[in-house]
């Protein structure tokens, strides 16, 4: 069954070492995790050494080693790890897990979302109610849409196949290295496999397999390279 493709464990590929190992492990779909991000970095946080992070306010966590800038707004409960810049103007309003070496830029809103490590999501970005993988990237303008216009459920859509998630707030679950383009908008519960690409402009309604393009007419082809 195709909808297999989308199960946690092949999905995501988290290291038996990672912190997110036997968490992650417990959902059958990623996007079952959304629910309970809040809890896990309050758990992780209370765990971290105060030589290593600090502090501050309300369950948030900064390690010694990233860097934020001024004019940044950080709420609870937040973890930003080592390697991180939070550019000034960007916004991570709680429940956020921001990973090693990510990039959180300019005029960009985290919400309810986990970047698992060296994701960027540098200029004017919307990450709502979402995962991004390893190595993740989106261009200027691009977004994840979590809510629908009618404020439904939201249904995911792969290989002519749905499931209906039971969530009203779900945004996009991207894959290790996929590339999202310029003002693309990945609208309420799409998934974008590891290694693929969406273009620029992009409007993505469905489901991308891993190593697939999706191009601004909505056509997903497999790419020719690997990259």
């Amino acid at each position: 069954m195709s909808l297999d493709d989308l199960k946690t464990a092949n999905f995501l590929h988290i290291e038996p070492d990672s912190v997110f190992y036997r968490f992650f492990l417990e959902s059958t779909y990623p996007w079952e995790l959304l629910g309970k991000i809040g809890d896990f970095v309050k758990a992780i946080g209370a765990s971290l050494s105060l030589s290593d992070y600090e502090k501050i306010g309300n369950d948030v966590w900064i390690s010694n080693e990233a860097t934020i800038y001024e004019y940044t707004t950080i709420q609870g409960p937040t973890i930003i790890e080592s390697g991180v810049e939070v550019r000034p103007g960007a916004f991570i309003r709680g429940k956020a897990y921001i990973g090693p070496r990510s990039v959180v830029g300019t005029a960009t809103e985290i919400k309810n979302s986990f970047l698992i490590g060296h994701v960027e999501v540098p200029h004017y970005n919307y990450v709502g109610d979402s995962i991004l993988a390893f190595g993740a990237h989106l261009g200027a303008g691009s977004i994840t849409s979590n809510l629908r216009a009618d404020k439904g459920d939201i249904t995911v859509r792969y290989k002519g196949e749905s499931i209906d998630t039971k969530l009203r707030k779900f945004g996009a679950i991207v894959g290790e290295s996929a590339e999202i383009g310029c003002n693309a908008v990945l609208n309420p519960g799409v998934l974008i496999g590891e290694k693929s690409v969406v273009y620029p402009l992009s409007s993505v309604l469905v489901s991308v397999p891993a190593r697939h393009i999706h191009k601004q007419t909505g056509e997903i082809k497999c790419q020719i390279r690997h990259r």
